[in-house]
């Protein structure tokens, strides 16, 4: 996995790619990340790559010729690297943009089966219009204004990196809130009881199945009460149907002695 980040504003980068995350991808995956500069694609001295926008209106807007030029010298010199390797490679190349798909983790493990992302980021005002013809798809982190796409993108990277064979534990991620439409259950560690807190009883008890019951009827109750829009149109199992029908007797139970 290779993942390509353009942006004007790689000094933002320095962190995010000395994290554990990066380094721990890189080790056991085999992961690339790479931070290109937009600018070094500028011509002339002063790097000029936005402009203010044809009609009038406020801010700056990205250029098309530095952020094509970008896009194609990633895209030809990742051909030129894979040449020998005898198979075809993925390539996937994604604008962050408010204007893109709402980003969820179906879309991150999506990602992850490619073995080339290029993220491209925005800044000012956007894009000139015709930089969309670059990409492959629109992303959006959510429905919110930030002053790039410099954040989104290393939310995206890290969320691909991540679910790269060899970073988690085997079965660690299906247990993950949004792996399987539910949020996770709750966890806790020791102590047993820290001010009147206690941990529930059954995760004490070394019931496994106890445990994994009790865990399925958390994250169904955790969801209820915190994204219930996440069960919507949802297939339940019959024994998710079974807990969800004693969840509702003991709630009725309650109110009636209330």
């Amino acid at each position: 996995m290779r993942i390509s980040i353009l942006t004007v504003c790689p000094e933002l980068f320095c962190s995010f790619l000395q994290s554990h995350e990066v380094k721990r991808a890189a080790k056991r995956s085999g992961a690339e990340v790479e931070v290109i500069d937009i600018r070094e694609f500028a011509p002339g001295s002063f790097r000029h790559i936005d402009d203010s926008p044809y009609g009038g209106g406020r801010g700056m807007v990205l250029r098309c010729q530095p952020v094509a030029d970008a896009v194609e010298s990633v895209k030809r010199r990742g051909t030129e690297d894979r040449k020998d390797s005898g198979r075809k490679v993925s390539v996937r190349t994604i604008l962050l943009s408010p204007a893109g798909t709402v980003y969820d983790q179906k879309k991150a493990r999506e990602l992850a089966a490619q073995d080339h992302l290029i993220l491209i980021c925005g800044h000012y005002e956007g894009f000139d219009a015709r930089i969309y013809s670059w990409a492959d798809e629109l992303v959006s982190v959510g429905d919110y204004i930030l002053t790039g796409g410099e954040l989104p993108a290393m939310t995206v990277a890290d969320s691909v990196l991540r679910l790269l064979e060899g970073n988690l534990k085997e079965g660690g991620a299906g247990e993950e809130s949004f792996e399987n439409g539910l949020l996770e259950y709750p966890q806790y560690t020791k102590p047993a009881e820290f001010r009147g807190q206690k941990v529930p009883e059954v995760l004490l008890s070394g019931d496994h199945e106890a445990v994994r019951k009790w865990r399925l009827e958390a994250a169904l109750k955790e969801t209820m009460e915190r994204r219930p829009d996440l069960l919507e149109g949802r297939k339940f199992t019959e024994e998710e149907k079974a807990l969800l029908g004693e969840m509702e007797n003991q709630q009725d139970s309650r109110e009636q002695h209330q």
